[in-house]
């Protein structure tokens, strides 16, 4: 897993939104084979000042298989951007998301909700105005066949 040292890092990347300049939601399947998509609850996400500059961002992602075949997450990246600029992110493979206690499998037709609350520094607020953000799910189904989607979302103060 890699981290970024800077005041945005990878929750906070999934918690953010797409801008006009940013990435499009999407989703790659074949017919036959499983297929997911991505959601992230609420949208826009609520930043929540904790104290000082430490703002928590309360959001759950979920997964649909919608191919009618079992898959297995094998991978959450998330790319932050400000405006239209790359700024950080970060990635999970399965493992790292069962360490945090989620289960990487999605039954046919099933889903998963990953909740997550995370807590960073935003040492300027006018940042929450400009941030936005792409998540991204990888998975293969229960023939190895791959599938993935990405979702966008707005953070609002």
């Amino acid at each position: 897993m890699r981290r970024r040292a800077d005041a945005v890092t990878l929750l906070l990347a999934i918690v953010l939104a797409a801008c006009s300049s940013g990435p499009r939601p999407g989703t790659s399947s074949v017919p036959g084979q499983g297929a997911i998509v991505v959601e992230i609850a609420p949208s826009p996400i609520i930043a929540h000042q904790v104290k000082g500059d430490m703002y928590e961002f309360p959001f759950d992602v979920i997964i649909r298989e919608t191919g009618g075949r079992s898959v297995t997450v094998t991978r959450v990246s998330t790319t932050v951007f400000a405006g239209g600029l790359n700024v950080g992110g970060d990635s999970w493979d399965a493992n790292e998301i069962r360490k945090m206690g989620f289960s990487p499998t999605v039954p046919a037709r099933g889903e998963l909700r990953y909740h997550f609350a995370p807590r960073r520094s935003v040492p300027d607020e006018r940042l929450l105005n400009n941030l936005s953000a792409e998540l991204k799910v990888e998975a293969v189904d229960d023939s190895d066949a791959p599938t993935s989607a990405t979702a966008a979302v707005t953070v609002r103060r």
